[in-house]
């Protein structure tokens, strides 16, 4: 008789740099979903795979919900809200501290209405004391009630077997949903394009990490199967961010490249022989054809 399996969703939500990527990442062990330490790093919602002999988790990580500036930031915030319905689990993180602004609140209001299981993620447990995250956890409980609470640090994966142990608890008996080799659904062409993305978020200044898409042209194996040749245009809103992004000489443009040859590399496992070029489309976070043609799709939502 073939052993039953447990299968499901589970959702993460929360504040922008709260360190959703970073914990599904760690989750799955492999990097999937891009990181930095600016806020709205991910832009789509990211759909990860984790298989073991229990059954098969599928982690949904959502943009960072936030107060919406543009058509892009309105289109996030939409992506965020609409995978909470599609959930068998809500993991709610949040940062250790007693401080609930008025994000956390409207998260809150929104997580009372759900009918599904609720999981408080307390991350970067390893930036404060043991006191601290009591006290966090004490203060959140007053505003929403939660079936699990779990303490993590995702940078230094503390109690991440014990997270994934408690999802496992609280999903329902099932099929698979994707083969045990699945560890996500984003096409290649997708996570080189957010590689390059992060590398240019992590070195850039703080304005214009916003106001850039990567976008792949071209991707093709070279017929002995040796490398791999990527065009890729990273597409900014002004003419004055562009000299930015490619730096004195191409300095700038240099780093990007060779910080994301390598993390693609490691990806594909192969050589990548990767191009970079930079345009100009001014305001394309506010044109719903620019947002299309750069992946921002509705039917996502």
């Amino acid at each position: 008789m073939e052993k039953q399996c447990k299968s499901g969703f589970a959702t993460l939500i929360g504040r922008p740099n709260v360190g959703k990527s970073t914990l599904m990442n760690k989750l799955i062990g492999q990097k999937i979903a891009i990181t930095s330490n600016k806020p709205q790093t991910t832009r789509n919602r990211i759909q990860t795979v984790y298989t073991c002999d229990e059954g098969q988790i599928v982690f949904l990580d959502t943009p960072g919900i936030h107060k919406a500036q543009n058509r892009l930031g309105t289109y996030m915030v939409e992506v965020a809200q609409k995978t909470f319905s599609q959930a068998d689990i809500v993991m709610w993180l949040v940062e250790p501290t007693t401080f609930i602004g008025r994000g956390e609140q409207e998260i809150a209001k929104k997580l009372r209405q759900l009918k599904c299981p609720v999981f408080l993620i307390v991350n970067k447990t390893d930036t404060v004391k043991k006191e601290a995250v009591a006290e966090c956890i004490k203060a959140y409980r007053q505003i929403a009630d939660f079936n699990e609470v779990v303490a993590v640090s995702a940078l230094r994966s503390v109690n991440t077997d014990t997270l994934l142990d408690t999802v496992f608890r609280y999903l329902p008996y099932g099929p698979m949903y994707y083969d045990e080799d699945t560890v996500t659904d984003q096409p290649m062409r997708q996570i080189a394009a957010e590689m390059i993305r992060e590398k240019a978020l992590r070195r850039l200044q703080e304005e214009i990490p916003h106001g850039i898409a990567v976008t792949i042209e071209q991707m093709k194996e070279r017929p002995d199967g040796s490398v791999m040749d990527i065009e890729a245009s990273i597409i900014c809103e002004r003419e004055s961010h562009k000299g930015i992004i490619i730096g004195k000489g191409g300095s700038m443009l240099k780093a990007i490249g060779s910080d994301a040859r390598r993390d693609i590399e490691d990806m594909l496992e192969m050589k990548v022989n990767l191009k970079l070029f930079v345009k100009v489309r001014k305001d394309w976070r506010d044109s719903d054809l620019y947002m299309k043609n750069f992946g921002y799709h509705e039917d996502e939502k």
